[in-house]
């Protein structure tokens, strides 16, 4: 089943939709939320500052960075074929534009690359799908906590991310026989939390 057409499910397209239209208007998904990327601490803020924003989206970055390397290297390791290989070759090209969507938005703020290292999370296509749904998901409920602290300009165009990575987790989860949309809601969750549980796991550098 090609993407266009997973997404087309109604339940996936709710989801979606839901996410994008809830951070676009500024609703508060996880207010208080902190965040923190390589030492800097961050609390929710009623009015948010292109500072705050320039913070938040280096997390993001750092996210799209690791998801686009994490498939990579699974396409030269895994052994994947059929619809985790088709998976694969379409969702790495989205991270890229992902991370190149935010590196515009951040300029000369931009934070570095840095290297993924998932090693065993690539070695077979069960473990593939594995680490990439929690990669993904662990993703998502970064966005969603944050979405609230950015700029509601800045807000509304993370936005348009935050709806495809819910399209790829849910065609992901079906192809591995798991359930495409578990959750009526999706909790925020603090970045810090996030970033230390993917580094645990060598998923993130």
């Amino acid at each position: 089943m090609q993407p266009d057409e997973q997404a087309g499910r109604a339940g996936h397209y709710t989801r979606g939709r839901f996410l994008r239209t809830a951070a676009a208007g500024g609703a508060v998904f996880a207010g208080g939320v902190a965040i923190g990327s390589r030492g800097d601490d961050l609390t929710s803020h009623a009015a948010a500052d292109r500072t705050t924003d320039a913070k938040i989206l280096n997390v993001m970055l750092m996210l799209e960075y690791a998801q686009e390397g994490f498939y990579r290297q699974a396409l030269d390791k895994a052994g994947l074929q059929g619809d985790l290989l088709d998976y694969a070759k379409a969702v790495v090209e989205q991270e890229a534009q992902h991370a190149a969507f935010l590196e515009k938005q951040l300029g000369a703020r931009a934070e570095a690359r840095s290297r993924s290292t998932p090693g065993d999370a690539v070695g077979n296509p069960e473990r593939f799908a594995e680490a990439a749904i929690d990669l993904e998901e662990a993703a998502i409920s970064v966005y969603i906590g944050q979405a609230a602290n950015l700029t509601r300009g800045m807000a509304g165009r993370v936005a348009t991310l935050v709806s495809v990575e819910a399209r790829q987790v849910a065609w992901l989860r079906d192809i591995a026989g798991v359930p495409p949309a578990p959750r009526a809601a999706d909790p925020g969750r603090q970045a810090d939390t996030v970033i230390d549980e993917l580094r645990r796991k060598g998923l993130l550098a």
